[in-house]
C-alpha cells in the first residue's frame, strides 16, 4: 500500500447551467458530485474493485452526452489509465478493451482474460451496501438541500440583505432573512422601548383636538419622528365643524310643573361633560326609563303600554353607543334622552377602582363618522361647498348625567316595575318604567370651525412601494384619556422606533409602512374619515390594510379583534405566536381554545361604528381590523371620563399594564409584517362567501312568506353560488402558480386586496349613502336593511326597524324588489372581479 500508485480518473459532470434544464439533471450530477466527495475521502480504506464499482453505477444515473475511455498506459515504474473524450456513438479504438471491473488485470489483458482474484467475491458482497449508503447520502443531501429552500421565509418573499450602516450593500452577497429571523429582529427591538412612560405623560398633556396644547403635542411627535430613520414625514391639515360646551350658557335640566311653569333644577357636576353634534335647544317631556335604549327595549316598553312619544328616555351607557341611543329614541318619538353610567355596567371587583358616582360619561351623537357638515367631502375648506348636513345628525338633544342625579330621576318614576335584568345597583332606585314628572332638557352646544392635524410616517416598500399598510392611533382626548389614546399613541411611536431600528439593519418590507397619528378621534373618527374623504379615489387602490390601535387596553381578561372577515386567518396564525401577558407558557390563541372550541366565535366581533377601522372598510373598501383587550366581566369603566388617568388604568391592570401593551405592541407588529413583506397578501377572500352563507340563513327563515306572494331569494343565492366559485378558481390558479414570477404575484395581490372595494354597493351615491358597504354599511343597500325589511312580513309594522326605517309603513314589495337586486348586484359583481379578466368569467347568471 506505501509505494502503490492508483489510477487517476475524471468523471464527465455536466452542472446545470440554466433553470430550463430537467431537474434529474441537476440531481443526477449531485448524485455524481457526492460519489467523487466520498471516493476521495474514502481513500485506502475502500478497495479498488469496491471504488470502481460505484463509479459504474454513478455513470448509469448521470446524462450522458459524452463518453468518457479510459485505456491502459505501460510506464516504466506504473501502470495508470489515461483518458480521453469522445462523442456519443463515434467509433471505438480496435485495440480498446472495456473496463472490467473484477479486479487488476495483467497488462495488455482485455475482457474475457480477466484473472480472478481472491478478494473480489468480498467486493461484489459488498456492492449492494455501498449502493445503499451511496442512497442514503444522496437522499439525505436532497432532503437537507429542499428544507433549506423552502425553509427560507416565504412569507417574507424575497432575500433580504442585513448589513450594517457601513458597509456597502453593492458589496455585499445577499442573505436570506427567515421569518425567525424578522420575528427576532421585531422582538429584540420592540424591547428597548419605554411605552408605559409614554402612556403617563401622554395622559397628563391637554390635547383636546384643535386646543392649543394639542399643537404642542404635534410638533413633539413630530421630533421624535424626524430622529428616525423613515422616508417621509409630514402633516395633514383639515377644517372641521366640531361642537362644544358654551361657556357662557351651560346646559341645565329642570322639574317642571303640570302647567308648564319651570320648579328645581337639577345640577350637572361638570359642565363640560356633553353630547358633541347634540341638537340644540329645549326639550320637554314625561320621563320614562327604557335600560339600554335599544329598538328591542323600546318595543318592550310599547308592549307594556308606557308611551314613548313625547317623552324624555332615561337609558344607560353600554351596548350601543350614545348616538344609536338616540337615533333609535328619535324613531320612537321620544323628545329628548339623558344617559347615565349604571354601576351594575362597571366591576364590582372591591380591588379594582369604580367610576365615582358623580361622573358623567362623554359621548357624541353623530350617527356615522366624519365631519357631519360636509358629509361625504373632505373639509379641506368647507367654504368651497354649500351648506348641508349629515342625516346622521339628530334632531332631538341629548345629555350626558351621572349616576347621582340618574338616582334622583329614578325616585320619581311610577309606573310598571321594571323586568329583572333592567335593574341596576343604585340602591335606592326602585327602577320603575314610568311615566314620571315633566323634565326640561336645555343644551346650548354651539359649533366651531376648528383645525386639526393628522401627522404621518412612511417606510417606502422596495417591491410594491404603490400598496400601503396603514397603522393608525387616536391622539386627541377629552379629559386624560389615558386608556382611549394615550396607549394607542405610544404603541404606534415604539412601533415607527422599532421599524425604523429594523431598517437601520437591513429590513426592508415589500410593501409601504404608513404610521398615522390621528386628530378628532372623540367626535367620531373626523381626521381619520376625513382623510379618507380627500383622497377616497387613490386609496381604495393602494391601501391594503389599516389596523388600528385605539382602545386596545381596556383590561387584561379577554382578547377580542373587531375585524373583517377578510382577516380572521391571518390573526388566528398571529395568535399562536404571541405570548399571553397573563397567562404564563400559553399562547393568545391557547388562552381563547383552552376554554372555548370555537375560537372564533369569542374573539372574531364586527367592526363598530365609533371606530376609525370602520371608516377604512364601510367608506373606503380597505379591510380593517382594531384590537382590544378587555375585563373579564364587565367593561372599563373610565372611559370617556375626566378619572381615565394612566393611575386608574394601572390599577385597573394590577400592573400588568406593560405586559398587556407589549403583547398589542407584538401583535400588530407581526401583523405589519405578514402584510407588508408576505409575497402573496395573507388575506382569506374566500371567508366572505362563508359570511353570505350565514346571512343567507337569516334569510331563509321567510323564504316561505315570499313564496306565498311570489317572491324569491334565488338571485341571491345565485350570486353566492358565483363567488364561492370564483374565489376557489383564484385559489387554484394562486396554488398552482410560480411564487418567484414577480408581475404574476402582483397581479393576484391586486385583485385579494381590491376584495373588500368589491362589496361596497356600487349603485347608491357615497354623498348619500357613505357607508356602501353590503355587510357593514347603513342604508337601504345593506343585507340587514333587507333582512329588517322582511321581519315586517310577520309584524304590523308598528315598530321601528334598527336600521332607523320609519314606523309604520309595513312591508313594501317594490321596495324589497330594488333591496334584492342592490343586493344581488354588488354581491355578483364582487364575483365577478374576482375572476379577474372578463374572459375568466363563467358564470350563468
Amino acid at each position: 500500500m506505501g509505494n502503490e500508485k492508483r489510477p487517476r480518473f475524471r468523471l464527465p459532470v455536466r452542472a446545470d447551467k440554466g433553470p430550463s434544464r430537467a431537474p434529474t439533471n441537476g440531481l443526477s450530477g449531485f448524485c455524481v458530485c457526492v460519489c467523487v466527495d466520498y471516493l476521495q475521502s474514502s481513500g485506502g480504506g475502500t478497495s479498488m474493485e469496491q471504488r470502481w464499482g460505484l463509479l459504474r453505477r454513478v455513470q448509469q444515473w448521470s446524462p450522458r452526452p459524452s463518453q468518457t475511455i479510459y485505456r491502459r498506459v505501460e510506464g516504466p515504474q506504473l501502470e495508470h489509465l489515461e483518458e480521453e473524450d469522445r462523442e456519443e456513438g463515434a467509433e471505438l479504438p480496435a485495440q480498446f478493451c472495456p473496463m472490467e471491473l473484477k479486479g487488476p488485470e495483467h497488462l495488455g489483458s482485455c475482457p474475457g482474460r480477466s484473472i480472478p482474484i481472491p478478494w473480489a467475491a468480498a467486493g461484489r458482497k459488498a456492492a449492494p451496501y455501498l449502493v445503499l449508503i451511496t442512497l442514503l447520502i444522496f437522499t439525505g443531501a436532497f432532503l437537507l438541500g429542499y428544507v433549506a429552500f423552502r425553509g427560507s421565509c416565504q412569507a417574507c418573499g424575497d432575500s433580504v440583505l442585513v448589513v450594517d450602516e457601513d458597509v456597502n450593500p453593492e458589496d455585499s452577497g445577499r442573505t436570506t432573512l427567515y421569518w425567525s429571523d424578522l420575528q427576532a429582529m421585531f422582538l429584540r427591538f420592540l424591547g428597548e422601548g419605554r411605552m408605559e412612560d409614554t402612556i403617563r405623560l401622554t395622559s397628563l398633556q391637554e390635547r383636546v383636538a384643535g386646543s392649543g396644547r394639542m399643537a404642542t403635542l404635534v410638533q413633539d411627535i413630530l421630533d421624535k419622528l424626524s430622529r428616525q430613520k423613515l422616508d417621509h414625514v409630514w402633516t395633514d391639515t383639515h377644517y372641521v365643524g366640531l361642537q362644544f360646551p358654551d361657556p357662557a350658557h351651560a346646559n341645565t335640566l329642570h322639574w317642571v310643573n303640570a302647567d308648564g311653569s319651570v320648579q328645581e333644577q337639577l345640577p350637572l357636576e361638570d359642565p363640560e361633560v356633553y353630547c358633541p353634534y347634540s341638537a340644540t335647544g329645549n326639550a320637554t317631556g314625561k320621563l320614562v326609563y327604557a335600560h339600554y335604549g335599544r329598538s328591542e327595549d323600546l318595543q318592550d316598553l310599547k308592549a307594556k303600554g308606557v308611551e314613548l312619544a313625547g317623552s324624555l328616555l332615561l337609558v344607560r351607557v353600554g351596548i350601543t353607543s350614545f348616538a344609536q341611543k338616540v337615533a333609535v329614541a328619535q324613531d320612537f318619538g321620544a323628545q329628548g334622552v339623558l344617559i347615565y353610567p349604571d354601576p351594575s355596567d362597571f366591576s364590582q371587583d372591591p380591588h379594582k377602582p369604580g367610576l365615582s358616582s358623580h361622573q358623567a360619561v362623554y359621548g357624541h351623537v353623530h350617527l356615522g363618522t366624519g365631519d357631519p357638515y360636509t358629509p361625504g367631502f373632505p373639509s379641506f375648506n368647507q367654504t368651497q361647498f354649500p351648506p348641508v348636513e349629515s342625516s346622521g345628525l339628530p334632531s332631538i338633544p341629548a345629555q350626558p348625567i351621572s349616576a347621582d342625579i340618574a338616582d334622583q330621576l329614578l325616585r320619581k318614576l311610577t309606573g310598571p316595575v321594571a323586568p329583572q335584568e333592567w335593574k341596576g345597583h343604585l340602591s335606592g332606585s326602585p327602577y320603575r318604567l314610568g311615566p314620571g314628572p315633566d323634565l326640561r332638557l336645555v343644551v346650548n352646544n354651539h359649533r366651531v370651525s376648528t383645525p386639526i392635524s393628522n401627522i404621518f410616517a412612511c417606510i417606502e416598500g422596495f417591491a410594491e412601494p404603490d400598496h400601503y399598510v396603514v397603522i393608525g392611533a387616536q391622539r386627541d382626548a377629552w379629559g386624560p384619556g389615558a386608556a382611549k389614546s394615550a396607549v394607542g399613541t405610544a404603541i404606534l411611536l415604539e412601533l415607527v422606533r422599532t421599524f425604523s431600528s429594523m431598517v437601520s439593519n437591513g429590513f426592508r418590507p415589500r410593501r409601504s409602512l404608513l404610521f398615522i397619528s390621528w386628530d378628532g378621534g372623540d367626535f367620531g373618527s373626523v381626521g381619520a374619515t376625513e382623510w379618507l374623504e380627500g383622497y377616497l379615489s387613490v386609496l381604495h387602490l393602494k391601501a391594503v390594510v389599516y389596523v388600528s390601535l385605539d382602545n386596545s387596553v381596556l383590561g387584561d381578561g379577554k382578547f377580542h379583534a373587531k375585524t373583517s372577515p377578510l382577516l380572521v386567518s391571518l390573526i388566528e396564525n398571529i395568535l399562536k405566536q404571541v405570548d399571553s401577558p397573563n397567562h404564563s407558557g400559553q399562547t393568545l390563541y391557547e388562552q381563547v381554545a383552552l376554554t372555548h372550541p370555537s375560537w372564533d366565535a369569542e374573539v372574531i366581533q364586527p367592526l363598530p361604528m365609533d371606530s376609525s377601522a370602520y371608516s377604512f372598510t364601510a367608506f373606503a373598501g380597505v379591510p380593517a381590523v382594531e384590537f382590544s383587550f378587555m375585563e373579564d366581566d364587565r367593561v372599563y369603566p373610565f372611559l370617556h371620563t375626566k378619572e381615565d388617568t394612566y393611575e386608574n388604568l394601572h390599577k385597573m391592570l394590577r400592573g400588568r399594564l406593560p405586559a398587556v401593551v407589549q403583547a398589542v405592541a407584538q401583535l400588530a407588529g407581526q401583523l405589519l409584517i405578514r402584510l407588508s413583506h408576505d409575497h402573496l397578501l395573507p388575506l382569506d377572500f374566500g371567508r366572505y362567501g362563508d359570511v353570505v352563507l350565514r346571512h343567507i340563513g337569516n334569510l331563509n327563515e321567510f323564504s316561505g312568506d315570499l313564496k306565498e306572494r311570489g317572491l324569491t331569494l334565488q338571485w341571491v343565492y345565485s350570486a353566492r353560488g358565483d363567488y364561492i366559485r370564483a374565489a376557489e378558481k383564484l385559489r387554484k390558479e394562486i396554488y398552482s402558480s410560480e411564487r418567484n414570477d414577480e408581475r404574476l404575484m402582483r397581479m393576484y395581490n391586486v385583485r385579494i386586496m381590491r376584495v373588500e372595494f368589491y362589496f361596497l354597493s356600487q349603485y347608491v351615491s357615497p354623498a348619500d349613502s357613505p357607508f356602501r358597504h353590503i355587510f357593514l354599511g347603513q342604508g337601504d343597500h345593506t343585507l340587514g336593511a333587507l333582512v329588517d325589511h322582511l321581519r315586517m312580513l310577520r309584524t304590523d309594522g308598528s315598530g321601528a326597524a334598527s336600521s332607523g326605517l320609519t314606523a309604520g309603513l309595513g312591508f313594501q314589495e317594490s321596495r324589497f324588489r330594488r333591496q334584492l337586486a342592490l343586493l344581488t348586484w354588488t354581491l355578483q359583481g364582487a364575483a365577478n372581479a374576482l375572476s379577474g379578466d372578463v374572459w375568466n368569467i363563467d358564470n350563468n347568471f
